[in-house]
């Protein structure tokens, strides 16, 4: 890859910025992650040149202004370094370089949030000392500490604690020369090697050779990211490096002590699919420091895992699959979860996807099309697929709830109508198929919402009134000749929806289901309770953007403690309107 970047130039300007766009999302972070800095920081500019050229030579020219004058400052600065080093008996070697182009941007974003400039970047250059063993290298820092005042906060000893690639230096910035900001590095020579070229300085050839963990360690990365490659499709590999390969990590151990390593937001379930695909399948509940948890419990670094697992386990549960509900965050635990469902006889696919969709209309107050239809819709070859796909996870519901909000496509072009008399409807718009400057307005008995099966009524006096197609006063309606076809247009802000909840009556129920409706940036219009044998019954319109949002609070309320059930509601007392 490096050596295609290097020979981007002969490519049309599209192909280099998409090659530049995969180098710098894929590539890059690849090697940082296997600690081969060499090529990682030439990736990074050479990716960095082609996808935002103006920036690149901007910074480029602000360099080449002042060069003479950094180069003079450097010179003196290692002389004096290497003149102090003797003196003190340390054998170093002492080397000045200017800052990589992408690092100075990276750094030139983080002033621009706090107001400053670039002529407020001093420290674009560092120095490097190379020793030969470890306690030279923290004699050396004991000099440069002496001859200049060393910033606190800006000092890391990765030697004692290297990063999770094995990298391993002191950092330090001091002020050099009273005032100019200076970062030096400080490492042994087998140090520097490792960070130039990361696990590839560490293949062994010979028996013999003594064992070293941080090698292992990255191995044994690297024979995962060869499994993962072999079960994922190539879109699912490739969205599994970004999530779980590539951003922040944390560490937990086991309860021998063992550490693993996670990504961010990870859960109990994240952790038993890492141990063994078969804990994870028999994985019943988890104790995190000693005290149960839920299976949602995101990990903290530090955090001791043990999994409770069953033998009379029945497998992992589909609704560890619903990103909603928070379950599992990494593509291996999805992937691993599906894999058990899909081997499941297709029969019981069918007849658990079946129910799994009956339950979710139902819950969503929605139709479908028809089946031919649905399964052209969802890229199956027929419905028994798109069933199958459901009940072994291939088809999420949340999946479902996307496609349903999806804009329908129109054969001819409509004369548009926009939605009045709906409050926080405006600048939504219904389209009346050969009707032109008509008013509409979205019915209060069922509350329509996009993504609904909606037609319109011609009252007298009021224009189009819009309802679902499903809403019982149409149906018992007897001048079938007032309907007319109506479609969704363009869709904005939000629409009035009637859920209902009924939960085991508990105190703080009613303060949870709202705290999770206010967690999920959703506004609740109005609410009111009942209660009836040990259940309360919560009535609520909550001001919904579209059918995925709606799917979404849906689950986040069915996974408040004591529900019982969640669902979508029509206010059927009201009559059409003429």
């Amino acid at each position: 890859r490096l050596h295609n970047m290097h020979t981007l130039e002969a490519l049309p300007p599209e192909k280099r910025r998409s090659i530049a766009h995969e180098t710098l999302e894929i590539y890059a972070p690849l090697a940082h992650r296997l600690g081969i800095w060499q090529i990682k920081w030439q990736l990074e500019d050479l990716s960095f040149r082609y996808l935002e050229p103006k920036q690149y030579h901007r910074i480029a020219r602000l360099l080449a202004t002042r060069r003479e004058e950094r180069e003079d400052f450097i010179a003196d600065v290692t002389t004096t370094l290497e003149r102090e080093l003797e003196k003190a008996g340390v054998e170093a070697e002492v080397a000045g370089r200017p800052k990589h182009i992408y690092s100075i941007h990276d750094k030139i974003e983080r002033y621009a949030e706090q107001g400053r400039d670039f002529d407020q970047i001093h420290d674009l250059l560092a120095v490097r000392i190379l020793v030969n063993t470890i306690p030279d290298c923290y004699q050396a820092l004991g000099v440069v500490h002496n001859l200049w005042h060393p910033m606190p906060e800006e000092f890391s000893d990765f030697i004692a604690n290297p990063k999770e690639n094995g990298y391993q230096s002191l950092h330090t910035t001091v002020l050099a020369k009273g005032t100019t900001p200076l970062e030096i590095q400080i490492r042994t020579y087998e140090m520097h090697r490792l960070a130039d070229y990361g696990v590839a300085a560490h293949w062994r050839y010979k028996e013999g050779v003594k064992h070293d963990q941080n090698f292992e360690n990255k191995i044994a990365w690297l024979r995962q990211l060869i499994e993962w490659q072999s079960e994922l499709g190539s879109e699912e590999f490739l969205e599994s490096l970004k999530t779980d390969v590539f951003i922040d990590q944390v560490f937990v151990f086991t309860p021998q002590g063992e550490i693993k390593e996670l990504p961010i937001g990870a859960t109990p379930l994240d952790f038993a699919y890492r141990i063994h695909t078969e804990l994870g399948h028999r994985c019943i509940g988890a104790k995190v420091n000693g005290r149960l948890v839920s299976l949602s419990y995101e990990l903290k670094n530090g955090d001791v895992v043990e999994i409770m697992t069953t033998k009379a386990s029945k497998g992992p549960s589909l609704d560890w699959l619903n990103p909603d509900l928070g379950f599992v965050k990494t593509s291996h635990a999805r992937e691993k979860v599906r894999q058990w469902f899909k081997k499941q006889e297709r029969t019981q696919n069918i007849e658990r996807g079946r129910q799994i969709l009956e339950r979710e209309v139902k819950r969503l107050g929605i139709t479908l099309p028809n089946n031919e239809e649905t399964a052209q819709l969802f890229n199956c070859e027929t419905y028994d697929d798109f069933l199958a796909a459901i009940g072994y996870g291939g088809i999420t519901l949340h999946q479902i709830a996307l496609k349903l909000a999806t804009e329908p496509e129109l054969e001819e072009p409509p004369v548009v109508a926009k939605a009045q008399g709906v409050a926080k409807t405006t600048g939504a718009t219904i389209e009346v198929l050969g009707v032109g400057d008509l008013l509409t307005h979205l019915a209060a008995c069922c509350s329509p919402l996009p993504g609904d099966d909606i037609i319109g009524y011609i009252t007298r006096s009021h224009g189009i009134t819009v309802h679902r197609k499903d809403c019982v006063n149409v149906l018992n309606i007897e001048e079938k000749e007032r309907l007319i076809q109506v479609n969704w247009g363009k869709v904005h802000e939000v629409y009035p929806v009637n859920i209902q909840v009924d939960a085991w009556d508990r105190v703080g129920v009613l303060r949870d289901i709202t705290t999770v409706v206010a967690d999920s940036n959703v506004n609740i219009a109005s609410i009111s309770t009942s209660y009836e044998s040990d259940i309360t019954s919560v009535y609520a319109t909550l001001e919904i953007s579209g059918m995925a949002q709606l799917s979404h609070v849906l689950s986040k309320l069915q996974g408040v403690r004591g529900v019982i059930s969640v669902k979508r509601t029509s206010q059927a007392k009201a009559g059409i309107s003429t």
